[in-house]
């Protein structure tokens, strides 16, 4: 659903790639039911999900910057999160050993929240709704400060399990 919904950005289509952007959430929502449910899990499958979920979010921000929808310093603030959090986790499963990512409450609602901006900057421009630019900026300050207090809580909470695997 990526290059679908990146196409019709792109095309400042956006009512149709708010379309898209849906089915990809909703297909993926009862993807992880049925996993869940019946079992049909996997390693892989616990490591690509995540990634093309960050894939369909992280390039639906940066082409929206790209567009001047959502301010750069916004999209550069989510990346750096997203990658802080995977290259600290790639350091500690080869610096320490395994290691089960369980994503944090806060974690969930800096993604939930980041999901909500997009489908709505996506209604906003595609007329489905109106909204002002100033409670535009205020969504965007609180997805900021969710964003920068869950990386920040990452750190933290796996650089002190970090710290006390190595003593």
């Amino acid at each position: 659903m990526v290059p679908p919904t990146l196409l019709l950005l792109l095309d400042e289509r956006y009512s149709l790639a708010l379309l898209i952007f849906a089915i990809a959430g909703i297909s993926d929502g009862v993807d992880g039911f049925l996993a869940k449910h019946y079992g049909w899990t996997s390693r892989l499958g616990a490591i690509m999900d995540p990634l093309a979920d960050k894939l369909l979010l992280g390039s639906t921000f940066i082409v929206l910057a790209w567009l001047g929808d959502l301010p750069f310093w916004l999209v550069a603030a989510i990346i750096l999160r997203d990658l802080v959090i995977v290259s600290g986790g790639l350091a500690y499963h080869f610096l320490i050993g395994h290691y089960e990512m369980a994503p944090s409450l806060l974690s969930k609602l800096t993604t939930f929240s980041q999901i909500m901006l997009v489908v709505i900057v996506l209604a906003v421009y595609g007329r489905l709704f109106p909204l002002s630019q100033p409670v535009l900026d205020g969504l965007e300050i609180v997805v900021l400060g969710l964003t920068l207090t869950s990386g920040a809580s990452y750190v933290w909470s796996w650089g002190r399990r970090a710290l006390q695997s190595l003593s």
